[in-house]
């Protein structure tokens, strides 16, 4: 979970975050995020990692509309990246993606907004 935490630290793009769920084991964690970022848009992280497996969704979206959706929920099986899709603009547009990470994510994110000059307050 650490270096998740050290990712949305260092983000120019994420301006505030907050951990809603967080459980882990001798060989597994589960965390559950809600961050908020700079141009009002929220990102919605989730993941379940374990030594054998690895489950994702970081869902971005903005006054409730959804922008991308990354996921492995292994219920596309016709796209080709299968389990691995995102859904874009709509949970219907369902198209191929590699697997990803939270740092692929966020150098997405940060390539479509433009963070603001200023540093702004984080809240955790």
């Amino acid at each position: 979970m650490l270096r998740e935490l050290e990712l949305l630290e260092k983000s120019p793009v994420i301006k505030s975050y907050e951990i809603l769920d967080y459980k882990e084991g001798g060989s597994f964690y589960f965390l559950k995020i809600k961050a908020v970022l700079v141009d009002g848009s929220v990102l919605h992280i989730r993941e379940f990692v374990s030594e054998d497996e690895y489950n994702y969704s970081f869902q971005w979206q903005k006054d409730g509309n959804l922008i991308t959706r990354w996921d492995n929920a292994p219920h596309h099986k016709d796209i080709e990246t299968f389990p691995h899709h995102k859904h874009v603009g709509s949970k219907d547009n369902v198209q191929p993606s590699g697997e990803i990470s939270l740092e692929d994510v966020l150098g997405v994110i940060e390539e479509e907004i433009k963070p603001p000059s200023s540093t702004s307050s984080r809240l955790y």
